[in-house]
């Protein structure tokens, strides 16, 4: 069974920035729609961004500071976090589903069904 597996997480100020890659351990064709969720500590889990190799999806509290990237080849999947706040700490998990992104379910994490272990981004004020 495919397994992601998220990198790039730490600590930085608010204003600064970080990277998060995420990859599958294998080549599949089972992956079309690659998205981050993450999970605020205390609260529950909320999309981040969602693409696929023709589309991609923000949420209104990214979206102008986040950029997710997908390499459909390499099955990666990238998020450019810029002009981090402090409310952006999280965990940050990485998901894939078999069916494309859409606009009416990329931020449902139901709808996937591959997901990584998970890395922690914390911003400081």
């Amino acid at each position: 069974q495919v397994q992601l597996e998220e990198s790039g997480g730490g600590s930085v100020q608010a204003g600064g920035s970080l990277r998060l890659s995420c990859a599958a351990s294998e080549y599949t064709d089972d992956i079309d729609c690659m998205a981050w969720f993450r999970t605020p500590s205390g609260k529950g889990r909320e999309a981040v961004a969602a693409a696929d190799p023709w589309t991609t999806y923000h949420a209104d509290s990214v979206r102008g500071r986040f950029t997710v990237s997908i390499d459909r080849k390499k099955k990666r999947v990238y998020l450019e976090m810029n002009g981090l706040k402090p409310e952006d700490t999280a965990m940050y998990f990485c998901a894939a589903r078999e069916n494309y992104c859409y606009s009416d379910n990329w931020d449902d994490p139901a709808r996937f069904h591959t997901w990584g272990p998970g890395t922690q981004v914390t911003v400081s004020s």
